[in-house]
């Protein structure tokens, strides 16, 4: 039997307020929707569908590198049982179709896999929850046997109904026969006059078919998101368990409750992370790493023993093992150091590749620029790499020395063991061992009175 996941994510999502589709707010620094994608994609199902609706234009375009996914158009918004009534024609009719939705970001796969292996039994699988709070869901009604048999919406339940804390999470899964003769007897007899999805259980229950509520241990699990407060609420659920995650594989953070992991991020043992740290895209940190405070990484590799301070940004860079950052340091894509590298306050790299044991300390910008090993660039160097209208590129070689507040014009060389004088403008190659001094000649004027001091009126002329 294959299976064929339906992903629902045609609503407008009013309580948002906003005029991004819902399913496209971030969740950890991703759209709600590539979360619920993730879910169904570890199942290796024969298809995905996405119904859309709402912007669906924008909800595609999000996902425009997106091969596997196929997209559905619900282009009257006539309810949860309509939408997936539209993405039925075009599964297999030998399949099991399990049902997501495009808001419930936090959904585990093992949940997942079993409701789908249920309904190979010819079942009706619906996943429930237990919360504490059940207001505004619907209600999961089971009768005196304990077997499921209606969902009751809030608006239309009893008082009695309304003290259930069992709630349904809209997740389902089916043989894709039963859900299309079940759906094809849903009506619009509601005050919102919409095909509730949630009504084919009462069906299934008149046709003696079994339902099955498949009741999953953590309610986050199965949350959804109607508004922000919400969205909150679940990131930093998230949050807590990505922490938990790599405090379990050996990392010590400082405060699981102010970090943050918006991407694929794996530690090696005994790294330390301080607070406000946030990582982001694909970051790979080596054993005995330390991170300060405030520090944003993101699409970066960090080697062993590298000591990242506070307030430093990394930014699509490879940092080699032992190297010391920051603190207020800039990392930006394309650099590359070096094991022992020392980057001080203030100083930004931008495709950059600096050799072993080199130094910035303070103050300077290397653009597009790479070096030997055990270089010195000196406080307020600047590499000046752009024209106008193209980038060149800085060599250094080996053990240079750049005095401060050198300016280098590339394109340009400088020689293994050379050396700049401390305010030099070097406009052309120097050799090795050469030092190059490109100061202008100073004049010392004596007699030299401040305007200030000089006579005559003030403002007179």
């Amino acid at each position: 039997m294959s299976l064929e996941v339906v992903v629902l994510a045609a609503g407008q999502g009013t309580r948002m307020r906003s005029k991004l589709p819902k399913v496209l707010h971030d969740l950890a620094g991703r759209p709600l929707l590539a979360h619920a994608l993730d879910a169904a994609r570890g199942l290796k199902p024969n298809s995905i569908k996405v119904v859309v609706g709402h912007a669906a234009s924008q909800v595609r375009a999000a996902f425009a590198d997106a091969r596997d996914l196929t997209w559905i158009e619900q282009r009257q918004q006539l309810g949860t049982g309509h939408a997936l009534a539209q993405a039925l024609p075009s599964v297999a009719p030998d399949a099991i179709v399990l049902n997501l939705y495009g808001d419930v970001p936090l959904v585990r796969g093992e949940t997942l896999a079993a409701c789908a292996a249920q309904a190979k039994a010819g079942k009706l699988v619906v996943v429930t929850a237990d919360v504490p709070n059940p207001t505004g869901l619907g209600r999961i009604v089971r009768d005196s046997r304990g077997r499921m048999i209606a969902i009751v919406e809030e608006r239309d339940a009893s008082p009695e109904q309304r003290a259930i804390t069992e709630i349904n999470s809209g997740i389902l899964a089916a043989p894709a026969e039963m859900l299309r003769a079940l759906i094809g007897q849903l009506n619009r007899n509601n005050d919102q006059g919409e095909f509730y999805l949630t009504d084919i259980v009462g069906v299934a229950v008149g046709r003696s078919l079994e339902v099955v509520a498949h009741k999953v241990a953590c309610a986050d699990d199965v949350a959804g998101v109607n508004d922000r407060i919400e969205l909150a609420r679940l990131e930093r659920i998230y949050q807590r368990r990505q922490a938990e995650r790599l405090m379990a594989d050996g990392a010590t953070l400082r405060d699981p409750e102010r970090f943050d992991a918006r991407g694929d991020v794996q530690t090696g043992v005994d790294c330390v992370i301080d607070v406000d740290v946030v990582l982001e895209g694909v970051v790979r940190l080596g054993d005995g790493v330390r991170i300060g405070p405030g520090c944003v990484i993101r699409d970066a590799q960090i080697g062993d023993g590298a000591v990242i301070h506070a307030h430093t940004v990394i930014d699509g860079a490879v940092i080699g093992a032992g190297c010391e950052l920051g603190p207020f340091a800039r990392m930006r894509p394309g650099t590359i150091l070096g094991e022992r590298v020392k980057i001080g306050n203030f100083v930004e790299t931008k495709k950059t590749r600096l050799g072993a044991g080199t130094k910035s300390n303070h103050f300077a910008y290397l653009g597009d620029t790479t070096t030997g090993e055990d270089c010195n660039i000196g406080a307020g160097t600047i590499m000046c790499n752009f024209d106008g209208i193209a980038k060149h590129e800085t060599h250094l070689g080996r053990d240079v020395f750049i005095g401060s507040n050198s300016t280098l014009v590339a394109p340009i060389q400088i020689g293994d063991g050379g050396y700049v004088a401390a305010g030099s403008t070097v406009t052309t190659k120097v050799e090795a061992g050469e030092l190059a001094v490109g100061r202008a000649r100073q004049r010392n004027i004596g007699g030299w009175v401040p305007p200030a001091k000089r006579g005559g009126t003030k403002g007179k002329h």
